[in-house]
């Protein structure tokens, strides 16, 4: 059943939602929670059709908030509130409420939608495309105890993490952290298979994908050890090796539906580790409404390595070399645990980015290398390098840096 409703309020809305559930014989409210997907008329069918499916496991009203852009300045000084109220069918298993925002009111779209919600029940916000750098300081995210956002779909998906960790308050999460939740869970049970110490490893995907860079940040700070990024075509993640002290560990997806598990003195395994869709993903994050502390504990791991590395050159806008990167941040350690392993880590996502500079293969090789020593260098009292791969010489990340 569907009831439209053009220049309306949220009590007509409410009154709507009422008799709509009265008129297919369901006045009961069965629902756990209130999603609000805010979102562009552009994205808005693919994200209330995520929500719908997802809306199968986590009976939920959805709020659908999308913010009309006004051509005109008669049309932005006016307010007004267009609403589409779908129950039964129509609005899957729940509610289904679409609200278009125009004018003034977009600046003040958490009063429209606070009548809304579901009394005494948790609200999650999903933000599809254009999520606030800071969620929670957002009117809407003020009012939910899960922010949802995905930096997969932003312009600079790298410096969009940076700008995540620093913003960073309990109940954020992101889609492209949920993604990499099976090659966790997988990684974490081939260890404890072994009775290995890792040494180092090494995280293979596309270039400039959040996911990558998460899982390098998660294995970096969950291991002290050194990750290095490396760029493949994709789709998504593609391999994680994992080198041991029993040999090595090889996790490899090249096609994004079935993977190939490796560990030394075993036999080879498949792993069915397929691409998700969006509504697993949501429910997925609707299964959890507490705080998320692994991530946060990776988004905070990687911030200082990314602003060292230069959250500019992600998006090929900066030439900097990451040798040159990495080198600074050794430098300033000192020497200690927490610089040694920021200066590993600047190494590790951003040498992809050397590689695409450079113009032929030995000068990318020789900023890697640089790359690795410096950091083996700053790092050498956390133990996470091998000091006697360092030498102490760091004339290979300056000529880097100068290229």
């Amino acid at each position: 059943m569907k009831i439209d409703l053009t220049d309306t309020t949220s009590s007509k809305i409410n009154k709507s939602l009422v008799l709509g559930r009265r008129a297919i014989g369901t006045p009961a409210v069965g629902m756990v929670l209130t999603l609000v997907i805010v979102t562009d008329e552009e994205n808005a069918y693919d994200a209330l059709k995520a929500a719908n499916e997802a809306s199968r496991e986590h009976p939920s009203r959805k709020l659908v908030v999308i913010k009309r852009v006004s051509r005109s300045p008669r049309d932005r000084a006016k307010a007004r509130l267009d609403a589409e109220v779908r129950v039964g069918a129509d609005a899957g298993t729940g509610e289904t409420v679409i609200l278009r925002l125009r004018g003034e009111v977009i600046d003040h779209a958490q009063s429209v939608v606070l009548p809304l919600l579901l009394p005494d029940a948790p609200v999650v916000v999903w933000w599809p495309v254009n999520a606030p750098i800071d969620p929670a300081a957002d009117p809407l995210g003020a009012l939910a105890q899960r922010r949802v956002t995905d930096t997969y779909n932003a312009e600079h998906p790298i410096r969009e993490l940076a700008d995540r960790a620093e913003a960073y308050t309990p109940g954020d999460t992101d889609l492209a952290w949920t993604r990499i939740t099976p090659w966790r869970s997988m990684l974490a049970a081939a260890l404890d298979q072994v009775a290995c110490e890792v040494v180092s490893a090494e995280v293979e995907g596309e270039e400039f994908n959040p996911s990558v860079e998460l899982l390098a940040m998660w294995l970096a700070g969950r291991l002290g050890i050194t990750v290095r990024r490396t760029a493949s075509i994709g789709p998504g993640l593609t391999a994680v090796r994992l080198e041991t002290d029993c040999g090595p560990i090889v996790l490899d997806r090249p096609d994004g539906s079935l993977a190939t598990l490796c560990v030394q003195g075993q036999p080879d395994r498949a792993v069915a580790l397929k691409r998700r869709e969006t509504a697993e993903l949501i429910a997925e994050e609707l299964r959890r409404l507490d705080p998320d502390d692994t991530y946060a504990a990776a988004l905070r791991y990687g911030v200082e390595r990314l602003v060292e590395g230069g959250p500019a050159s992600d998006a090929g806008d900066s030439g900097t070399d990451a040798g040159s990167g990495a080198g600074s941040g050794a430098g300033g350690s000192g020497g200690g645990d927490a610089g040694g392993r920021s200066a590993s880590g600047a190494a590790a996502p951003k040498a992809p980015d050397a590689d695409a500079d450079a113009p032929d293969a030995p000068d990318s090789g020789d900023a890697e290398t640089g790359a690795a020593s410096a950091a083996a260098d700053g790092a050498s009292g956390a133990g996470t390098a091998p000091a006697a791969k360092s030498g102490g010489k760091k004339s290979p990340a300056k000529k880097a840096a100068a290229k």
